[in-house]
C-alpha cells in the first residue's frame, strides 16, 4: 500500500475509534483499562502502528467498540 494511501487509512481509523469514545463518553485511559491493555500500547494502536501487538489491540478495540 502506497505510503499516502497507508496514512489515509490510519487517519479514518483513528477517527472512527475516536468518535466511539466521544459517543461512548469513554477515554482511551477507560478503554485500555476495559482491554487489559497498557495505555502507550492502546495509544499506538489508535494512531495506526503496524506491529503485530498493535493489531491485536485494533482487534480488541473493535470488539469492545462494535466497529
Amino acid at each position: 500500500m502506497p505510503e499516502q494511501q497507508f496514512m489515509e487509512y490510519a487517519h479514518q481509523i483513528e477517527t472512527s475509534i475516536k468518535v466511539k469514545l466521544l459517543e461512548r463518553n469513554m477515554t482511551q485511559k477507560e478503554l485500555s483499562e476495559l482491554i487489559g491493555e497498557n495505555p502507550v500500547q492502546v495509544n499506538k494502536a489508535v494512531k495506526g502502528d503496524t506491529s503485530p501487538k498493535s493489531q491485536r489491540i485494533r482487534e480488541k478495540i473493535g470488539k469492545v467498540l462494535n466497529l
